[in-house]
């Protein structure tokens, strides 16, 4: 078969992105850990305190999913490495149709999720200033953690690689020592009530899953930009699968920490969860600010490897003909300038408008329910593409082979599939409800104007590779 299209070399006349400037195994690894960790599971228990702590139950099934996410990235990037991960896969299996609606969607989800993550990084950032939570300051905190990321990235590939490295450290620990320490200060009374919705256990499930799966996106990031990694047919997998596995053990202890250190019932009170349980652990205050610090830090790494993201999903589009030209311009430093700037515009106006009618952990709520619903729609099409192209390869596959695979894409499909079903923002009224699917649907809306406007420009998709 015909080479897929190359999506990750240079533009003509433009600066190359320099093989010593590319992610080994280790920085791959430090920008899976550290883009999943960045506030999402640090103001996780506040989000999912309205179930209870059946959320565990919730968190354990969204890490199933993540784990599964992560193995089927592993094998396409394995089979596919091309810039743009979900996009790539969704386009060169289904064409350019299907392949812009998924690359503006995941689109749609990183400046989202940007957006969310620095909602929930001002929430430990107003731990020390705008204590009182005013909503003027608020959003300028929030902005200021938008745009500080964006001029690191616009500095260059090496400047993001290395608050990367330092910041996924500092979360790690972190998270490591809630899931160590914090498991002996649990108090088994404060799993009761295990459901405190008035939802079925069933639908309470469902709910959280919806909520925690913002804590994991990021599974896929190291496939997004494969083509800043060295060695993507061995590196990509290794960092995703170690990166997700690693990720998942400190996730699941220090949640099941949290909620034993603390009843739902201040949880949902919370505007710092993993800062309170500090302050539970040792008394006093001291420990509940070096724990906000410590957060503030690891959304700050979060949002720099996010702000890459944004621009480097559109960077793939635009080499493809499916974005428009401009996203595909680097800068003198390498780096696609323009996609993060208009990526951090769209984060700066979202965040925005969820705190027009909203208070700070409302608006992280409806925003990580949005990324959700915009996230799985790429998933889902990744896991269908790998079951078109297993189907096809069926004669030439072990048994055991093609039945670990097609398990692996049709789980993965389900996965998907129940997260957008259960990403409803209950317990609210009707617009604020269904507001994660009203801005997701209109978010999704203004992508016929562009797809219009350049579908005479999109070059045909290149075949997929044999498998191996």
């Amino acid at each position: 078969m015909t080479d897929p299209v190359d999506t990750s070399g240079p533009v003509a006349g433009e600066p190359a992105r320099d093989e010593p400037h590319r992610f080994g195994l280790t920085t791959a690894m430090a920008l899976i850990v550290g883009s999943i960790i960045g506030v999402g599971i640090f103001n996780l228990p506040t989000s999912l305190a309205a179930y209870g702590p059946i959320s565990l139950a919730s968190m354990a099934l969204t890490t199933v999913g993540a784990l599964v996410l992560a193995l089927l990235f592993a094998a396409l990037s394995r089979r596919l490495p091309a810039d743009g991960g979900p996009y790539a896969y969704a386009r060169v299996a289904f064409g350019n149709r299907l392949g812009f609606a998924n690359a503006w969607s995941y689109w749609i989800t990183v400046w989202a999720g940007n957006a969310a993550i620095a909602v929930g990084w001002v929430l430990y950032v107003e731990e020390f200033v705008n204590t009182g939570h005013n909503k003027l300051g608020s959003v300028l905190l929030v902005l200021a953690g938008l745009w500080i990321p964006a001029l690191i990235n616009l500095g260059g590939v090496k400047n993001m690689g290395s608050v990367q490295v330092v910041t996924t450290v500092l979360k790690f620990a972190v998270l490591a020592f809630m899931s160590t320490v914090g498991l002996f200060f649990v108090k088994s009374a404060n799993y009761t009530p295990w459901n405190v919705s008035d939802q079925s256990a069933v639908a309470a499930i469902g709910g959280g899953m919806a909520i925690a799966l913002f804590s994991y996106l990021g599974v896929e990031t190291a496939a997004v930009a494969a083509a800043k990694v060295r060695d993507p047919d061995r590196n990509v997998p290794r960092a995703t699968i170690l990166g997700t596995l690693a990720t998942a053990v400190v996730y699941m202890l220090s949640l099941t920490a949290v909620f034993g250190i603390l009843p739902a019932s201040e949880l949902a009170e919370a505007n710092a969860p993993f800062s309170d349980a500090a302050n539970e652990i040792f008394g006093g205050t001291w420990a509940g600010n070096v724990m906000a610090l410590a957060v503030i830090v690891s959304g700050f790494g979060a949002l720099t490897g996010w702000t890459m993201i944004c621009a480097e999903m559109p960077l793939a589009a635009a080499k493809d003909g499916l974005f428009p030209e401009r996203f595909k311009r680097l800068s003198k430093n390498g780096v696609p300038a323009f996609g993060i700037i208009a990526s951090t515009v769209l984060a700066s106006v979202a965040m925005a408008v969820n705190y027009l009618g909203s208070a700070g952990e409302t608006a992280f709520t409806t925003l990580v329910l949005m990324t959700g619903i915009t996230a799985a729609v790429p998933y889902a099409f990744s896991a269908l593409a790998q079951i078109k192209w297993r189907l096809a390869d069926r004669r030439a596959l072990h048994a055991a082979r093609f039945a670990r695979d097609m398990t692996v894409a049709v789980v993965s499909l389900v996965f998907a599939i129940l997260f957008i079903w259960y990403s409803r923002n209950t317990g609210n009224d009707f617009w604020v409800y269904w507001a994660p699917f009203l801005l997701a649907g209109g978010a999704m809306v203004l992508g016929i104007p562009v797809y219009k406007a350049q579908r005479r420009h999109m070059s045909e998709p290149g075949s997929v590779p044999d498998y191996r």
